[in-house]
């Protein structure tokens, strides 16, 4: 059982091939004895003698299923559940104790500690094999849904949809995205991880009250704006996510305009150089080839053979025709863009 000793990553763990057990006791011929029964049953089996190590362990791997002895020296098994549950990355991991304590408030304890069944000393494999199957079903589903759920938010953070949820009794974030929490600290700091924005509780919990009226005319709330010098983060309210008791979980999706997110947005659309989607924006705003050219620090004739590449590269004739179909482009990635 060397071999699972030393835990590898968890990104290198194939959990499509077998789920995950952390075996947490501090007798060795425990260890043994469960470790080869999982491993001929076809688990990835990890091992822990202390309630540290069970810990660091968890938390490096994030097992599918603990088996966690009550009663260890030092860190014993109520102790490392409770923690366990008190961490977002493990508190979903189903836990089975394994004790030689049978009376009612030692088995009170292993539940209250976060534990979801608990197997009695001296352990039967077979029995453990059956308790973990039904526990890891729940499991799986639930691994599934975090996957999914992780997979949309990847999703919606490519397109540059930044997205959150919210809850609306006390403004507490309950998820959000990578670039969601990127631009809350550009924006706001980095006070408090946990909850939005106060500007932002403020305008949700003000949205409230009209969103049934407004949604029966489909019509979208107003929108909350947050202007840092060039750039602007709009936040738009979608649909409730959670229960509706003290205004329920709501879903935001931020985005963000700038000068310099429009510009990289035509240089991509249009396969345009850096200096010819910066001439294209411009065009946009209303500006003239010798404006342009006072911005750029270029002539007017330079500015005019940048819009000819232009023209060619859009399939028009015409700025009209450029800044239309520019303009149509800006508006599905940027929508709060104002030419």
């Amino acid at each position: 059982m060397n071999s699972a000793a030393t835990p590898a990553p968890a990104a290198v763990m194939d959990r499509a091939q077998s789920d995950l057990v952390l075996i947490v006791d501090d007798v060795p011929d425990n260890l043994a004895m469960l470790h080869d029964a999982l491993d001929e049953s076809g688990y990835t089996v990890l091992v822990a003698t202390s309630g540290e190590t069970a810990l660091a362990r968890a938390a490096q791997a994030v097992p599918d299923v603990v088996l966690l002895d009550a009663m260890m020296p030092g860190m014993d098994g109520f102790e490392v559940a409770r923690r366990l549950k008190s961490l977002p990355a493990t508190a979903h991991i189903p836990i089975i104790f394994m004790t030689g304590l049978t009376e009612t408030e030692h088995l009170e304890a292993a539940l209250a500690a976060g534990g979801v069944d608990y197997v009695t000393k001296p352990i039967k494999p077979r029995e453990v094999l059956a308790r973990m199957n039904v526990h890891l079903q729940g499991a799986r589903r639930a691994r599934q849904e975090v996957r999914q759920a992780g997979q949309a938010r990847n999703a919606l953070d490519a397109f540059g949809y930044a997205s959150l949820t919210v809850r609306a009794a006390d403004g507490r974030l309950m998820w959000q995205t990578a670039l969601a929490r990127t631009l809350l600290r550009d924006y706001f700091g980095a006070a408090d991880a946990h909850h939005a924005p106060a500007p932002v509780i403020d305008w949700l919990q003000a949205q409230l009250p009209q969103v049934p009226a407004l949604a029966a005319q489909q019509i979208e709330p107003p929108r909350l704006v947050i202007e840092r010098g060039a750039r602007r983060l709009s936040f738009s309210l979608h649909q409730q996510t959670g229960d509706s008791e003290g205004g329920g979980d709501w879903l935001i999706v931020m985005r963000e305009v700038s000068d310099a997110a429009v510009i990289e947005a035509l240089a991509l659309g249009f396969k345009l150089t850096a200096r010819e989607a910066e001439v294209l924006y411009w065009l946009l705003k209303g500006k003239t080839n010798r404006d342009i050219g006072d911005i750029l620090g270029s002539s007017p004739a330079t500015v005019k053979k940048h819009l000819e590449r232009v023209y060619v590269k859009l399939g028009v004739e015409t700025r009209t025709a450029a800044a239309g179909i520019a303009m149509a482009r800006i508006r599905q990635t940027h929508p709060q863009f104002e030419g």
